[in-house]
């Protein structure tokens, strides 16, 4: 009965992850399949260049939505003990939590009822992150805001946040001396989670590289380099 629980757990939150609000978004408000405009990817960035900023936002909340209710559905329905040896500091319904939350990932980037096209994921595992490590989660986001007013960039924001994901924990833990409960294994998996959001913002990395990359401009409010470059500009005149 355990191994049942456990496979519904997984298939439910991977069907959850799946559903393609991007997608849904922009066929129910704009009668547009947003797979064919801009990057063509079904994430809140594309969201916002295609669909503009209110449904953008609103795909945005909706896919944290999907990482979040992964991780609260697994106490009320599969408060079970786990078919496997726990040798983690965590107890048994937080590796569920966590089972859960990679599950909605892996659906929101290999969505079902897209052939398996998703998004990238950063916003369905901000939803996981938030329940497990709140904190962390928050100062990332500070630096995400950062970024993004910085450079005009939101992949660029989305990347380095989920880099520093794990550092800030590291800091947290062994620098400022931090207790985080489930550390060890939280770190190993946070590691994992980033890896992840990098791969599938792979060609994002490149774009960045080249200078390809679309900036949002009414988000890049902080342009430090435009001061920079007036005085060369007008010497050259």
């Amino acid at each position: 009965m355990p191994y049942i629980s456990l496979i519904l757990l997984i298939i439910i939150s991977y069907l959850i992850g799946s559903i393609p609000w991007g997608f849904i978004v922009g066929k129910l408000f704009k009668k547009i399949d947003i797979r064919n405009y801009g990057s063509g990817n079904i994430g809140s960035t594309n969201a916002v260049r295609t669909l503009g900023v209110p449904l953008g936002i609103m795909v945005q909340l909706l896919d944290v939505g999907k990482g979040l209710a992964a991780v609260l559905m697994v106490s009320p329905f599969f408060y079970i003990n786990l078919p496997f040896e726990n040798f983690t500091p965590f107890d048994d319904i937080t590796v569920l939590k966590i089972i859960a939350g990679v599950s909605a990932v892996i659906g929101h980037t290999f969505t079902v009822f897209l052939n398996f096209k998703g998004g990238k994921g950063i916003n369905t595992a901000l939803g996981m992150l938030v329940s497990l490590a709140p904190i962390d989660v928050s100062i990332s986001l500070g630096i995400f805001v950062l970024i993004v007013l910085f450079s005009g960039y939101i992949s660029l924001g989305s990347i380095l946040a989920s880099v520093f994901f794990p550092v800030i924990m590291f800091v947290r833990e062994n620098i400022f001396n931090v207790d985080i409960y489930g550390y060890k294994t939280l770190i190993i998996f946070s590691i994992a989670m980033s890896v992840l959001i990098l791969y599938n913002h792979r060609q994002n990395i490149k774009r960045l590289l080249y200078g390809k990359e679309n900036r949002f401009e009414k988000l890049w409010k902080i342009r430090v380099f435009k001061f920079i470059k007036a005085p060369l500009k007008s010497r050259n005149n």
